[in-house]
């Protein structure tokens, strides 16, 4: 026989509470049966609260017992905290592993062969063209983040949109090899003071930030992971005026 819980959600015209839809299904994944009870209204969903006296729903009941909010759920379950909370590497790496995907993709089908040095310089401009668009689609918040750390842009608020701009467009100019000349020595010269500027951040300063390399509002610490963007176009800088030259 199943185990029976009951979940009071807000399920309103308005707004179905995301926490709600997942505490159900996460019960039924689990083995319960579920009595769904929806607060249909904002003013039905408060009275509940304040009657009852708890801060938030959806609330959750097993076998009678009150259990709690989702993250109780979750807990009791033996999950891990949900994603929305605490810091994590998760938007880098997926970054990392579509740009890399996408270069082998265009390599091979532009060669018919996985060519080693073809695939790293494209996934580092795809790299660059994914972070710079993540950048540029919320320009202020992602500056909010960048100003934090960045020693120029804490100086010089504008050069913060400016290193979105240069990232994105050095990233397009790159996948094509145009312009090498010129833009390999401003890759450098802008990943070059974003890496010193990390390090003073973190290794120097143990100042505990979250990276603005995703874009503002991320949970992604500022560290290693962070700081490997910046060295990956410093290679690729390098590697191009190498070969420009």
């Amino acid at each position: 026989m199943k185990k029976q819980a009951t979940i009071y959600r807000m399920v309103t015209p308005e707004h179905l509470c995301p926490w709600g839809i997942k505490a159900k299904d996460l019960l039924k994944r689990s083995g319960y049966r579920v009595d769904d009870r929806h607060l249909e209204t904002m003013e039905a969903n408060d009275a509940y609260k304040k009657e009852n006296g708890y801060d938030e729903t959806p609330q959750i009941f097993v076998d009678g017992e009150r259990l709690g909010t989702y993250d109780d759920l979750r807990e009791k379950l033996g999950k891990k905290p949900d994603p929305k909370e605490g810091k994590t590497y998760q938007p880098v790496l997926v970054v990392f592993a579509m740009a890399l995907a996408m270069a082998f993709a265009v390599t091979y089908m532009s060669l018919g062969q996985l060519a080693v040095v073809r695939v790293a310089e494209l996934f580092v401009a795809f790299t660059m063209c994914i972070l710079g668009v993540l950048k540029l689609q919320d320009l202020n918040s992602y500056a909010t983040g960048f100003v934090q750390y960045d020693l120029i842009a804490r100086n010089y608020v504008p050069y913060a949109y400016l290193y979105a701009l240069i990232e994105a467009a050095a990233g397009v100019l790159m996948v094509a090899s145009v312009g090498t000349v010129i833009v390999a020595p401003v890759v450098l010269l802008a990943s070059g003071i974003g890496a010193i500027s990390i390090i003073n951040a973190v290794y120097i300063k143990k100042r505990d930030l979250n990276c603005a390399c995703v874009g503002g509002g991320s949970k992604v610490p500022l560290g290693f992971v962070s700081l490997s963007e910046n060295l990956m176009m410093i290679a690729m800088s390098i590697w191009m005026l190498a070969k420009a030259f």
